[in-house]
């Protein structure tokens, strides 16, 4: 019996009009361009507009994928949405797409792991596919972060930014495909990133706006050694599964955290610059949405080539961290 791969048919992204630049964020808060390009390279990022929300944007991105791949939305068997800011608690932001896009065939529900959400849900659309479960399925990334970030922190609202990516993944046979996905989580660190507000431990009150907790906190030191040690760790096992070394890979693309980090990763993994793909200087951290954002990115760009052997790596809030490694 034929077992089909998942293959990457299409990709799409789309990010707010308004930029918000470090010399914007001068004015705002303490901090500067010099403060904010030594400790993260990110120059600038996208902020959502009033009116737009994560399924706006996961919607356009959504269909761009879908034009690219050449799929109507009715032909989707699955609809996930990686997401820590959906538009509410419930339902979930992926039923709102599937509503968007008129894909009234599939299933659709989002998963909560943060930064590494959109792997983990080309992990769960790769299982569905394997197992002949779906032909088609939407994957997306998808935030707006601007909305809980405290942007009277300088320690953090330098980081994120909003914006959404998308893929299509369809049942092929061939030797195209995802090859291997691995996720991972530690719980024991959940504290180290997290929103304390507003939930059913600490439901929405005047006194909980009034503390400030309905915005991130991070501990960013601490997240910066985990976070480097773990996607290390997911990159070589994606490659060892598959009996591959990092001299194999032809690209890598990183959650896109901040600069340091992913030079850290790219260091010790001894990878050569032109094999790296980054773009948190113009977007900032999206979290999900960061790796289907600049994967869409460097396919529109013809940067990757049929048959290259791609790694995608990520961490966030949890802990979770997860890798993919698929031939394009």
């Amino acid at each position: 019996m034929t077992i089909p791969r998942a293959r990457i048919t299409g990709t799409g992204s789309a990010l707010p009009d308004r930029v918000l630049t470090n010399e914007d964020l001068e004015r705002m808060v303490e901090t500067s361009d010099d403060w904010i390009m030594t400790r993260t390279g990110i120059k600038e990022r996208r902020i959502a507009a009033v009116g737009e929300y994560t399924s706006t944007f996961a919607t356009a991105a959504a269909r761009r994928a879908l034009e690219m791949a050449g799929i109507e939305p009715a032909q989707l068997d699955l609809i996930i949405c990686g997401t820590v800011t959906p538009d509410f608690p419930f339902p979930s932001t992926a039923c709102i797409v599937q509503q968007n896009l008129g894909a009234t065939g599939a299933a659709a529900f989002d998963i909560s792991a943060a930064c590494s959400g959109f792997l983990y849900g080309l992990s769960i659309a790769e299982k569905f596919i394997r197992t002949k479960a779906a032909t088609h399925v939407l994957v997306l990334g998808a935030e707006v972060l601007s909305r809980v970030v405290d942007w009277t922190d300088r320690n953090t609202c330098c980081l994120f930014g909003d914006g959404a990516g998308a893929v299509v993944l369809s049942a092929q046979e061939g030797s195209s495909g995802i090859l291997s996905a691995h996720i991972y989580s530690d719980g024991n660190h959940w504290d180290l990133l997290h929103q304390p507000g507003a939930g059913g431990r600490n439901p929405a009150t005047q006194q909980l706006v009034d503390s400030r907790q309905i915005f991130i906190r991070m501990q960013g030191n601490e997240v910066f050694k985990l976070a480097v040690r773990a996607m290390e760790e997911a990159a070589h096992a994606a490659l060892s599964a598959n009996g591959y070394t990092v001299a194999d890979l032809d690209f890598f693309i990183p959650h896109q955290a901040n600069r340091r980090i992913i030079d850290a990763i790219g260091k010790r993994l001894r990878l050569s610059r032109e094999k790296l793909f980054t773009n948190v200087e113009r977007y900032g951290n999206t979290s999900s949405a960061s790796i289907p954002i600049a994967l869409d990115e460097a396919n529109r760009l013809g940067l990757l080539k049929r048959e290259a052997l791609v790694l995608l790596d990520a961490f966030g809030g949890g802990l979770t961290w997860a890798s993919v490694l698929m031939r394009w």
